[in-house]
């Protein structure tokens, strides 16, 4: 039986196609930007709608494209960049400090899963508080986040009062984030691995329940301890991974 090498292998039209397509994104179309119907698409290309789809799954998966539920399909927003490389301390290393990119949502105290309560070192019943954040891109959710702070960690916080009238808890977790500041933040580790959206972070990122999504669990250690754990939730299709130090140039999306 012969071989055939990969050279002889003539280039799938579609994966030709996906390169058209996409010269056409980055001068045609503005992010966020709806793409024409599929009939018009492959009349434009003279190419069968089969192909044309073809290529349209390859661009979304390469996160250049993204299906909206009753939007239709769009040019997607530049991918999100999820430092993993070596971080350093510092009051700005801290969530919710002046250049974080992270929005705060809400508060709620409860226990943590299994994992963060080792990492955490509490006992696996024992409440913490839980801060609730979001990020998003070109107006588009794209990951969320739940930071787990233990009380030890913030022994200032003022107590919740019955008074309090901000039902979502976004007070609450802002002061959380303020207490947290108070500690010399020695330095941060991050494990990364690839998952599935559970049913209410596919519900808040806008993806059906086991979409593909990167999970990012962030370690802040602060005398010794850990101090907060976050576990981060980013959508597969609109994110990258950094591997330089935090300090460097941030790298460009693809």
């Amino acid at each position: 039986m012969g071989t055939t090498t990969l050279e002889t292998v003539p280039e799938p039209k579609y994966w030709h196609l996906k390169t058209v397509l996409s010269d056409a994104l980055d001068s045609e179309f503005a992010v966020g930007e709806i793409l024409p119907n599929e009939r018009e698409l492959a009349a434009r290309f003279g190419v069968a709608r089969a192909t044309l789809r073809q290529a349209l799954e390859q661009l979304e998966l390469e996160g250049r494209l993204q299906r909206r539920r009753g939007v239709g399909t769009t040019v997607a927003p530049p991918r999100v960049g999820v430092d993993v490389g070596p971080a350093q301390g510092g009051a700005q290393g801290w969530p919710g400090s002046a250049v974080d990119v992270w929005h705060t949502e809400g508060h709620e105290d409860t226990e943590p899963p299994a994992a963060v309560a080792r990492l955490l070192e509490t006992a696996g019943d024992a409440p913490v508080h839980a801060v609730r954040r979001s990020r998003t891109s070109g107006g588009q959710p794209v990951a969320t986040e739940v930071l787990y702070v233990p009380g030890a960690s913030v022994p200032g916080l003022p107590e919740d009062t019955a008074e309090d009238t901000d039902t979502s808890g976004v007070t609450r977790a802002r002061a959380v984030l303020r207490e947290l500041h108070r500690l010399e933040l020695d330095g941060q580790d991050r494990s990364v691995e690839l998952g599935s959206a559970r049913a209410d972070d596919a519900r808040r990122l806008d993806r059906l329940p086991g979409a593909p999504v990167l999970v990012v669990t962030t370690r802040y250690i602060a005398d010794g301890r850990t101090a907060a754990v976050g576990v981060a939730t980013f959508r597969a299709d609109t994110c990258r991974l950094n591997f330089a130090d935090s300090g460097a140039e941030p790298l460009l999306a693809g």
